[in-house]
Parts: structure tokens; C-alpha cells; sequence
């Protein structure tokens, strides 16, 4: 569970944004490359990882990448150099792509039974924990400049609990597979590489690979502009407006911890629809929202919204080609680099118009095209 903990440390590149952002005086489009790198790296990690498990083992695959994102952390305690925050925040993707794609497996390792699902749940709910405490964290140092950070002090903090995370999984005795390294081994990796792109010509799975996409976007995108809006409707100073960012991942973690009942009654496809309902609804109270409580709800429905795809997606994709499943979920993992395409989209966009509505406009192309898939999934189960 601390290993999903460190897991979440991705999402403080929304805060961390606007925050370098204000100290180094960037527009939104430079300040939007820090999180697009971040996310960038699922698309070149993701299916090499599989790769590097068969031969190092999942443990120690894990292990590297709580390494490098222990990297990533120190350099933005040393500096602010926008040089080395770009390796920063490539160092945090790269780790989280091969954190996300060699993690579950592991837990799959220890647990050997039925209990794996309800534990990578729950793994999902702590990374979410993570996820909501960075701008808090990040707001509080800024606010008391604690430990002479201000809001860097996030960072040691994050580092301590990546420290002790990387501690306990190195002295955790695992029995897992013994790696191949045979010929014919490598040969069915090498296979199972190439059956990922092939996969793509399918139609249902080429769906499904935009659809994280654009979750993924939305995710990221909205953590980011947020608290953007905010400053720029209401004028508010950016300590304050960072809490919007928590009220979305804790909108979004409640919706995954509901939606895991929810599921139980209603089947998947149609809480989708629910869904990416309370996602049009949000992205209005974004466009027109006056007030402060408006833009929190409008940004609270849309993470309730948000918490549930990603699971239905991949389901439905898994299923959907039952015989390469390996293919399917390492295709889909790549589909996180949705991440680094939206903030980039969405800075130009802002930018070119002057305000967040460009912002708004591309996360609204997102949610239109999960009303699309969802649409395109009915008439193909007709």
C-alpha cells in the first residue's frame, strides 16, 4: 500500500505546475510542458516494461521505479532551474509508467487468489489519498514556508514516505515466477510487443486506447487549470485556489469507492453513461460559473464523473479480446499518455484565447468523445 501511495506522487505535477509557473513567470503553454512530460513516458515505458519483468523479476521492478521516482524528488528540493525540473518531472513519468505497469502484477504475486481485485482496489483508494493531499501540502508550506521550502516542502515530505516504501519492499521476501530468460521466452515477449500495435487496427480497441486517453486528459487537465479559474474569475491568490485541485481527487475517490457498489446493481455500461452525464453537466457549471462554490461543484462532479472509467474501459477492452489480454492492458497503460497531450493542448488553447474557456474547450472534446465511445459500445453490443 505504500508502494500505491508513491504511486500518486504523479498527480502533484498539476499543483507543482502552477506553482513553478508563478515562480519562474512562464505562460501556460511552458508551464503545461512540465506535466506533458510527465505523462509523455507511458507511451515509450509502458510495453518495454513488460519486457524488463520477465528478466529482472516484478519486485525489482517495482524497486527501480520507486528509485527513480525517489530521483525525481530531490531536484526540486536543491532547485528551481527549469532545466532540471524538466529532468525532475521526466524521472517521476518515467518511474510511474513502469510503477503502473509492474505493480499489479506484484500484487497479483503476493496475493494468489481471488483477493488480488479487492486489493488493487483498495491500492487505487490509497494512491488517491496521495493524490488529494498534494495541494494541501503544497498550499500549507507556501503559506508558513515550512522547513524553508514554502510550497516545495511537498517534496521532502513525499520523499520520506518513497523512502520508507522502497525500505519495506526491499526487505519484503516475495515469491514470485522466476524470470525467462530463455531465447523462446524473449521470443513470446518480443510477440506479444508487436500484438500490441496490431491490436490498434481493431476498431473496438482503438476506442478504448482514446477513451483512457482522454480520461487520463481530463484527469490531469482539470487538476491543472482548475485552480486557474479560479484566479482568474475571483482574483484569488494561488494558496488558496490550490485546494480546488483536493476537492477534485477527493470527488474522484469517492466516486471510484461508490461506483465499486453502485456496480453491483446497475450494470457498468449504463453507470458510464451516468458518468460522463455528471461530466457535461461539470464542464457547464465551468463555463459559466460566477462563484466560487459553482466552480467547486462544477470541478466536484466532474472528479465523481471521472472516478469510474478507467475501470469500465478496461474491462470492456479485456473482454472484449479475452485471448490477449497482455496486449490489451499494456495497449491501454500507453493510453496514459493522454497526460501529457491535453495540458499541452489546453495551454495553447488558453494562451490563444486569453483565457481558460480554451482550457475548458479541450477537456470538453475529452468528455464528448467518452459520450461517443459510450454511444459507439451500444451499438456494438446491439
Amino acid at each position: 500500500m505504500l508502494c500505491f501511495f508513491a504511486m500518486g506522487f504523479v498527480d502533484l505535477v498539476g499543483i507543482a505546475s502552477n506553482y513553478v509557473k508563478a515562480d519562474l513567470n512562464l505562460s501556460d503553454s511552458m508551464a503545461n510542458t512540465l506535466p506533458s512530460l510527465v505523462f509523455l513516458w507511458f507511451l515509450i515505458f509502458s510495453i518495454p516494461t513488460s519486457l524488463l519483468m520477465n528478466r529482472i523479476g516484478r519486485k525489482n521492478t517495482v524497486l527501480l521505479s520507486l528509485v527513480m521516482t525517489l530521483a525525481s524528488l530531490l531536484v526540486p528540493i536543491f532547485t528551481l532551474d527549469f532545466t532540471m525540473l524538466l529532468l525532475s518531472f521526466s524521472l517521476l513519468g518515467i518511474g510511474n509508467a513502469i510503477m503502473q505497469t509492474s505493480l499489479n502484477p506484484l500484487v497479483d504475486s503476493v496475493m494468489k487468489g481471488g483477493a488480488s481485485a479487492s486489493t488493487l482496489t483498495f491500492g487505487q483508494f490509497i494512491k488517491s489519498i496521495a493524490s488529494f493531499l498534494a495541494p494541501i501540502i503544497a498550499s500549507w508550506g507556501a503559506t508558513t514556508n515550512a522547513f524553508g521550502f514554502g510550497w516545495r516542502a511537498l517534496y521532502p515530505i513525499y520523499l520520506g514516505v518513497g523512502v520508507l516504501a522502497t525500505l519495506f519492499l526491499f526487505g519484503t521476501r516475495i515469491n514470485e515466477q522466476a524470470p525467462s530468460n530463455s531465447p523462446e521466452g524473449e521470443k513470446t515477449v518480443g510477440q506479444q510487443f508487436a500484438g500490441c500495435f496490431a491490436l490498434l487496427r481493431g476498431g473496438f480497441i482503438f476506442m478504448c486506447f482514446l477513451a483512457i486517453v482522454c480520461h487520463v486528459g481530463i484527469d490531469v487537465g482539470i487538476s491543472v487549470t482548475a485552480p486557474k479559474v479560479l484566479m482568474e474569475r475571483l482574483g484569488m491568490n494561488l494558496n488558496n485556489a490550490a485546494y480546488i485541485a483536493t476537492v477534485y481527487f477527493v470527488a474522484k475517490a469517492a466516486g471510484s469507492f461508490s461506483g465499486s457498489f453502485i456496480m453491483k446493481f446497475m450494470k457498468d455500461w449504463t453507470f458510464l453513461f451516468v458518468s460522463v452525464a455528471m461530466m457535461i453537466i461539470a464542464l457547464i457549471g465551468l463555463y459559466v460559473g460566477s462563484t466560487q462554490w459553482e466552480i467547486y461543484g462544477a470541478v466536484a462532479l466532474m472528479g465523481f464523473g471521472n472516478g469510474n472509467p478507467f475501470s469500465i474501459i478496461f474491462a470492456r477492452a479485456l473482454a472484449a479480446v479475452p485471448d490477449k489480454k497482455n496486449e490489451v492492458s499494456g495497449l491501454l497503460i500507453m493510453g496514459i499518455c493522454g497526460g501529457a497531450v491535453f495540458p499541452m493542448l489546453m495551454g495553447a488553447a488558453s494562451d490563444a484565447v486569453g483565457s481558460q474557456a480554451g482550457a475548458i474547450a479541450i477537456v470538453s472534446v475529452g468528455v464528448l468523445y467518452l459520450l461517443g465511445y459510450w454511444m459507439a459500445g451500444l451499438r456494438r453490443k446491439s
